[in-house]
């Protein structure tokens, strides 16, 4: 498994998070702002209007209680109210265009993201998926791409209009009394501690939450994707426990991040009401003593309350802003991962026939650790060579270094006398065609899964390679053949005739060089046979490379190499190596009594 060869992570931790705002990260992210830069630019210059309309609704309160009620004049007080409705409809309308304008650019952004992100991971060497978790690797896709959403539509732009609205309310109360205004501000340092000793606090409450959030995550889809195995060994309770563990101290993190909020919210409170002691104290006198007018008193209760909103608010804008920075942390790593380059080097050999040399190949996963050493083999065009040894031998990771999948550390390999690092990888994978042990179906429908795309094969074609592969046996007994449905990873369909459907599908590509890697694995008695019938139409003709641990599959291959930790031991056919009686001798003795076995329970 790739995970025997060193499990990397190029990935944040879950638990890391950085800055609320990271100029560096936004500067990379602008890459992709910037298409859609007129639309933000618009959508944010809304934002001093939208405010402007805020502000002028505790004005015109001002006006209509010093012009109007407080002289018992209602001439021009129908004219304050209806200009007091307009600012109200056009707030609506403002925010609506400016929120819509904002959703939708955010979504174009996130959409070239996702895009361009999805696009640089199909071409990311197979050696990045070897050492990083599958789910992990599709947390990058969703839940950090949409952690970005929710920066550019609620967290940037929040500040901004925040920014706009504390800025414009401290203006319009200097505007209408200094004095009172000076007074009145008397508690934004107050405020300035609390927010302060709330971003240190509120940041290890948010790491731990998101730290204890990804272990119930692993603990859930581990016993989730075994619950046979939990059944089996009857673990549910032991489990139970386990993950209840996990969840109270996810329930512990979250606790924590309440009392932060909680404390924010209430001393925000506080600050706020003693704001509002303090008008009424001072502005009181000053009305008193005639120096104040009772509208500016309101118009400054007004303009408090409004300034105490977005600070309430500041726990959930500064979470949003710090997720983001962190997920756009991991996003960039993720694309600073070199790209595999497919099309470099020679497209295609002249006339190939399929001769295939490894030259004193070396290689390992991990420094130090060598799994293939000094292997050497010649084949030559159309000879079938079955590769033979126990688990762990190096078998497998041969073939990844002659699809180019890795690069060896010494020693080269030929087709055709050409050195494949000279050649393409994209002709490499065209001109070798691969049936893996482990088969993997898309959903869709079968037609689909043979063909991948492969148009240029007709109908007609399509069904003589089907039939030629035995896997009409498997269509014939659908109601709607070709066109009927595969489930994910083609759950609804046996091993036995998963194998038969992808034997089509290779056909289908009619490769130069075929190569099997445990394809004849885990099937049962009956299919078997059916297999075998396939395998020789598959072989026709072309250079092929067979691996199997079930030797029965291998003993009429022209040549069999037997290789024993990452070396090439012996090499020779079935006969030739029974006589040496070396390792394939004892493989095939042992696997003897087992196939023996296995007739006996068939006979039974």
């Amino acid at each position: 498994m790739p995970g025997a060869h060193g499990r990397g992570s190029v990935f944040l931790e879950e638990g890391d998070l950085g800055k609320a705002y990271d100029s560096k990260i936004i500067k990379r992210l602008w890459l992709f702002i910037s298409p859609h830069k007129w639309l933000i630019i618009f959508s944010i210059s809304l934002l001093p209007l939208v405010a402007g309309l805020q502000l002028l609704q505790p004005y015109l309160i001002k006006t209509a209680i010093d012009e109007n009620i407080s002289r018992g004049k209602l001439e021009g007080l129908n004219l304050i109210a209806a200009i007091f409705f307009c600012a109200l409809i056009g707030q609506y309308l403002v925010t609506f265009l400016q929120q819509y304008l904002l959703q939708l650019s955010g979504q174009r952004i996130i959409l070239d993201l996702r895009t361009k992100l999805f696009s640089h991971m199909q071409r990311l060497p197979l050696s990045f998926f070897d050492k990083n978790p599958v789910g992990r690797v599709v947390t990058r896709l969703t839940s950090d791409v949409e952690a970005l959403n929710e920066m550019f539509t609620s967290g940037l732009a929040s500040f901004i209009g925040d920014a706009f609205m504390l800025c414009g309310i401290m203006i319009a109360m200097l505007l209408l009394n200094v004095k009172l205004a000076l007074v009145t501000l008397l508690v934004i340092p107050f405020l300035a501690v609390i927010a302060a000793f709330f971003r240190i606090k509120g940041r290890k409450a948010y790491r731990n939450i998101r730290t204890k959030t990804a272990l119930v995550n692993s603990y859930l889809e581990e016993n989730l994707s075994g619950i046979e195995i939990v059944r089996l060994f009857r673990r549910e309770k032991r489990n139970f426990n386990e993950f209840q563990n996990y969840n109270r101290e996810l329930r512990q993190a979250n606790i924590s991040s309440v009392f932060y909020d909680s404390f924010l919210y209430a001393s925000v409170e506080l600050i706020g009401s003693i704001g509002v002691a303090i008008i009424i104290w001072y502005g009181g006198g000053q009305i008193l003593q005639k120096t104040l007018t009772f509208g500016v008193l309101v118009a400054f209760l007004e303009y408090l309350q409004k300034f105490f909103v977005p600070i309430r608010d500041l726990s959930a804008k500064y979470a949003i802003m710090q997720q983001a920075m962190a997920a756009s942390e991991r996003i960039l790593k993720l694309f600073d991962e070199e790209e595999e380059d497919l099309s470099k080097g020679v497209s295609k050999v002249e006339s190939l026939k399929g001769k295939i040399e490894f030259k004193n190949i070396s290689f390992s996963y991990n420094k130090g650790e060598r799994v293939i050493k000094n292997f050497s083999l010649t084949i030559q065009p159309g000879e079938k060579v079955a590769i033979v040894g126990a688990t762990g031998a190096g078998k497998s990771t041969l073939l990844k270094l002659l699809l180019r999948f890795y690069e060896p550390d010494e020693g080269t390999i030929l087709i055709d006398d050409v050195d494949i690092s000279h050649l393409s990888r994209q002709w490499i994978r065209k001109n070798i065609g691969v049936v893996p042990q482990d088969i993997f179906l898309f959903a869709g429908n079968i037609e689909e899964n043979i063909r991948l795309s492969n148009n240029s094969v007709t109908e007609k074609e399509l069904i003589e390679n089907i039939r030629k592969a035995r896997a009409d046996r498997v269509i014939e007994k659908l109601k709607l053949g070709l066109k009927e449905s595969v489930s994910e990873r083609g759950n609804n369909f046996s091993s036995g005739e998963k194998q038969l459907l992808s034997f089509a599908r290779v056909l289908t590509f009619n490769p130069h060089i075929l190569i099997l890697d445990e394809a004849t694995s885990n099937i049962d008695a009956e299919t078997e046979h059916l297999i075998q019938e396939g395998l020789k139409e598959l072989l026709k003709g072309r250079t092929s490379i067979v691996i199997a641990h079930r030797l029965s599959t291998v003993r009429y291959a022209d040549r069999i190499a037997v290789m024993h930790h990452g070396e090439l031991r012996e090499l020779g056919s079935h006969e030739e190596l029974l006589k040496r009686k070396g390792i394939y001798y004892r493989l095939y003795r042992y696997q003897g009594g087992i196939e023996e076995m296995r007739n006996q329970r068939v006979n039974l």
